[in-house]
């Protein structure tokens, strides 16, 4: 029943109540990345959700014209080029936009390196994770990160897509070599170590590959079936994951496997799997898909083209390699009403954020 007492607890009617504090990541950005996101058109919204593949030369002024959200950068982008090409290709390219692009890069160190790998750019390449920890353990890695990060910012890279969050203990897994190759807490100590580097450095960080790959194929050929039990996530593969997310980590790059015991669909194009990011492990970062145009993605069947699928799900970048078709499949669907524009706006509205934090704007 209603109490009478003059001493009750609730607060007087002129009192407006407490807004709960926003604890995301890139709070404080929040009111500047609403004024830009109020002058934009829907076309300037649709290219901010794209981190697209660097196209080739004929290609270069119709993607940046279409203004995305960012390139990523492969090997072929580097070859034969000087530091100073670089340097200059990528300041053309991120000062194309009244918005900044996110300029990314695949530097893992080991198998994968973009940069390093050509001799023009680096005298040696990066080393692996697992090659550095066997130097000099967790003080090796966090050195190498601090070099590398500040190597990539130099020639305007903003985005390292590392550090690898599987946990991979089986030289005959397919990600094992890119893997820090240890236990899942050993694994989260070398997340922690990466993350904590590169945001001193003032670079972002991609965990990846949520949720984890496991023993698991190359989803670059086609589907890899997770068959594992829940727990076994839970237990294992998310635990380097939650730890990245607790340092900090701007963003977690979503794989293309099918988490049987979560979903039927790719992890990039699941509603549960994002959920699992956002709910339960409360990351309020960036949400960024592998690139839609792989070969596991391809295959689904489904009404909806992949990318409306993926920005459905929660997922707030999209990798794809083919930007014109894709740019064109997003605009056709919020006409068609497949998407709302309020979707859109959430994403856009986390990115600007992002760049705003970055200092790109």
């Amino acid at each position: 029943p209603p109490s009478n007492d003059l001493n009750d607890e609730n607060p007087p009617a002129d009192e407006k109540p407490v807004e709960p504090e926003d604890k995301s990541l890139f709070h404080e950005y929040k009111k500047a990345a609403i004024e830009t996101l109020d002058e934009m058109t829907a076309e300037e919204k649709a290219g901010q959700l794209f981190l697209v593949r660097c196209p080739a030369a004929e290609q270069l002024e119709l993607y940046l014209s279409m203004k995305p959200g960012g390139f990523i950068l492969f090997g072929r982008d580097f070859a034969g080029k000087t530091k100073e090409q670089v340097i200059n290709d990528i300041d053309y390219y991120r000062d194309s936009s009244k918005i900044p692009l996110i300029i990314a890069v695949d530097e893992e160190g080991g198998t994968v390196v973009r940069i390093s790998s050509n001799p023009l750019l680096a005298e040696e390449r990066f080393k692996s994770p697992q090659e550095l920890y066997a130097i000099g353990g967790f003080e090796e890695i966090k050195k190498d990160t601090l070099i590398k990060s500040e190597y990539l910012l130099h020639l305007g890279i903003n985005l390292n897509l590392a550090p690898v969050a599987d946990v991979s203990v089986n030289e005959t897994d397919f990600i094992y070599q890119r893997a820090f190759g240890k236990p899942a807490s050993e694994t989260a100590e070398y997340v922690k170590t990466v993350v904590a580097a590169m945001k001193d450095s003032g670079i972002s960080s991609v965990l990846k590959h949520f949720p984890g790959y496991g023993n698991n194929a190359d989803t670059h050929m086609g589907s890899a079936y997770d068959t594992r039990p829940y727990e076994q996530f839970v237990n294992n593969d998310f635990i380097p994951f939650i730890a990245g997310i607790k340092s900090g980590a701007e963003s977690i790059l979503i794989s293309h496997n099918v988490i049987e015991a979560i979903d039927n669909v790719p992890a990039s194009l699941s509603k549960n799997i994002i959920d699992i990011l956002r709910n339960d492990m409360e990351f309020t970062g960036i949400m960024i898909t592998d690139d839609l145009s792989m070969g596991a993605i391809t295959e689904p069947e489904s009404d909806l083209p992949p990318e409306i699928m993926a920005l459905l799900a929660g997922n707030d970048m999209l990798i794809v390699s083919d930007f014109e078709s894709s740019f064109k499949t997003l605009l056709n669907a919020v006409k068609n009403g497949d998407i709302s524009m309020e979707r859109i706006d959430e994403s856009v509205l986390r990115i600007l954020q992002w760049k705003y934090y970055m200092n790109l704007i």
